[in-house]
C-alpha cells in the first residue's frame, strides 16, 4: 500500500500532458480579461462562496440545502429543523474561504502553521478541543480501503508534505500539483475531523496562487471522488484522482465566460469561480 510518508509518489503524469495544455490556453484566454471589473469580482466571488460552501459541506453530510445555505450566508437567518452544527459550518467555511483568499495573495510555500489555522477555522465552535491541533488518536476512515498513518507519525507526515510543497511540488503543472496537495494531505488525515473540507480548500489555495479559477467538487460526484482519492492511498495511483480534478478546473471557467460575455469553448456546468 501506497505510505503518506512519500507525498508526491509517482512523479509527474506524462499522459496528461495535452489535458495540461488545454487548461492552460483556458487561463490564458481568461488571462487576456484580467484585470477583471471590480462588480465582476463580486459577483463571482459571492456566487463561488455560496456554491463552494454548500458543496463541500454536502460532501460531509451537512444537509443544508444550496438556497439555505445562501440564506444563513448572505442573510444571517437561522434554518428551522437544522442543527447549530450545520450553520456554523457554512459559516465557517466562508470564513475559510477568505483565509485561503488572503494566503493566495502572499508569496512562499504552504507552512503547517497555515494549516492549523485554516482547520481552526473549519472548526471554529464547532470542536474547540481539535481545531487546528493534530490528532492525537488513530482514527479509521469508514468505508475507505486504507488506514491513515498512526497518530505518533503524523507529525512526520506533515513535515515531509510542508517540505514537499516547498520543493519537489515546483516541478509539476499547478493543477496535478494543486490535486496532489489534497490527496497526500487527506491520506495523512491529520486532524481528527475536518480533513476533507480542509484538503479541498488547500488544493483551492494551489490553484489560485497559479490563477487558476476555485473548482468545487460537486456531491453529486462524491461517489468518484472517494474512489479516485483512495486509488491514491491504496495503490499510489494519482491518475484517476488529477484527471477527475482536471474535469473539474475546465469547468471551472465557465462563470467566468457567462459574465464576460465570451462564447465558451467547450460545454460544461460551472463548478467553480475565482478573481
Amino acid at each position: 500500500m501506497f505510505s503518506s510518508l512519500t507525498p508526491g509518489y509517482g512523479g509527474p503524469l506524462p499522459q496528461l500532458a495535452d489535458t495540461y495544455t488545454r487548461l492552460d490556453a483556458l487561463k490564458a484566454r481568461l488571462d487576456a480579461h484580467r484585470p477583471l471589473a471590480p462588480e465582476v469580482v463580486k459577483n463571482l466571488h459571492a456566487d463561488m462562496v455560496v456554491r463552494y460552501t454548500y458543496h463541500s459541506n454536502a460532501i460531509e453530510g451537512n444537509t443544508l440545502t444550496i438556497s439555505e445555505t445562501k440564506v444563513v450566508l448572505e442573510d444571517g437567518v437561522t434554518i428551522g429543523g437544522k442543527s447549530m452544527r450545520e450553520h456554523l459550518e457554512a459559516i465557517n467555511h466562508r470564513e475559510a474561504i477568505d483565509y485561503v483568499v488572503e494566503l493566495a495573495g502572499q508569496s512562499g510555500a504552504l507552512t503547517e502553521a497555515e494549516i492549523k489555522d485554516l482547520h481552526q477555522i473549519v472548526l471554529k465552535s464547532v470542536d474547540s478541543a481539535n481545531a487546528g491541533r493534530y490528532r492525537q488518536q488513530n482514527v479509521l476512515i469508514s468505508g475507505a480501503g486504507f488506514t491513515p498513518p498512526d497518530f505518533l507519525h503524523v507529525r512526520e507526515c506533515m513535515e515531509g508534505f510542508c517540505a514537499w510543497c516547498a520543493g519537489a511540488a515546483a516541478n509539476l503543472h499547478p493543477v496535478e500539483r494543486a490535486a496532489r496537495v489534497h490527496a497526500d494531505f487527506v491520506n495523512i488525515h491529520p486532524f481528527v475531523d475536518g480533513n476533507g473540507r480542509t484538503a479541498r480548500l488547500l488544493m483551492n489555495l494551489e490553484l489560485m496562487r497559479a490563477g487558476f479559477p476555485v473548482v468545487i467538487v460537486p456531491v453529486e460526484e462524491r461517489s468518484a471522488y472517494y474512489a479516485n482519492l483512495d486509488a491514491v492511498a491504496v495503490k499510489g495511483d494519482y491518475a484517476p484522482f488529477v484527471e477527475q480534478v482536471c474535469g473539474l478546473v475546465e469547468k471551472s471557467f465557465a462563470p467566468y465566460w457567462f459574465v464576460l460575455g465570451v462564447h465558451a469553448e467547450s460545454e460544461g456546468d460551472s463548478n467553480g469561480a475565482q478573481a
